[in-house]
């Protein structure tokens, strides 16, 4: 199992002011509701249900909240949300995967076009670039709840396929089908996960310098804002210190 990280910077978010926690509880109602309609409103017989509801407790978001988006679900006037991916090259020719949930797929076509080409990027063919990578399972963990040497050899017995710990916590990929059970034994030996989903994962990462870096990062930020955009994945790396700046 490899001991060093690829995974690093993907999947960047700006500090949550008041209003970027309004839009992120919005999204995260989003991917609540569409999960529990998809299939059982119960998160113990819906592996993406589940998901999702992990991803809004590592969010905060009240559980009335996540309560109501279930509740959603089930009702007869509840919205229809189309699953979208979109792909594309950003600013070094960083490859962009783009997930989205939306109403109306003209428009979200349109916006995420123009994100694109704002930033000096280009929107390309479903395809194009999700070639590059891994679309697998990843459980997380805080650092705090083990050892790197723990969690390897837990996820051996859990029937992982890869380990990368770090100060920022412990991420054991799996493949999709083995996900929900890799899950579940971990759970048993850690606690609760602050995350267990499908993801896009790169195959190899391209280094950017700073003014690369940043314009790539601005334009991951700009897709993130839109409402939406679920989750922006991308196959680069750059310094930890670019990535606090941007935060600020």
């Amino acid at each position: 199992m490899a001991g060093h990280s690829q995974f690093k910077n993907i999947m960047h978010k700006k500090g949550k002011a008041d209003k970027a926690r309004s839009k992120i509880f919005s999204k995260l109602a989003r991917e609540i509701t569409v999960a529990a309609k998809l299939g059982l409103p119960d998160p113990a017989f819906n592996p993406r249900l589940r998901s999702a509801i992990l991803a809004a407790r590592a969010e905060n978001m009240p559980k009335d909240n996540i309560e109501r988006a279930i509740k959603k679900s089930q009702g007869a006037d509840s919205e229809n949300y189309d699953e979208i991916r979109y792909e594309g090259y950003g600013p070094g020719g960083v490859a962009v995967i783009v997930e989205a949930l939306t109403d109306n797929r003209n428009r979200t076509a349109g916006d995420v076009r123009a994100v694109f080409t704002k930033a000096g990027g280009n929107l390309a063919e479903t395809g194009a670039v999700s070639f590059m990578f891994d679309h697998v399972g990843v459980v997380e963990f805080d650092a705090k709840v083990a050892s790197a040497d723990t969690m390897l050899e837990a996820a051996i017995e859990a029937g992982a396929d890869d380990v990368v710990s770090d100060e920022n916590g412990h991420q054991v990929f799996t493949t999709q089908e083995n996900l929900k059970d890799v899950a579940k034994a971990l759970e048993a030996k850690f606690g609760e996960p602050r995350k267990a989903a499908v993801v896009w994962k790169p195959q190899n990462t391209i280094a950017l310098d700073d003014d690369q870096g940043e314009k790539i990062l601005k334009l991951m930020d700009a897709l993130d804002e839109h409402d939406d955009v679920q989750n922006v994945y991308a196959n680069f790396e750059v310094s930890d210190a670019l990535v606090q700046k941007m935060s600020a």
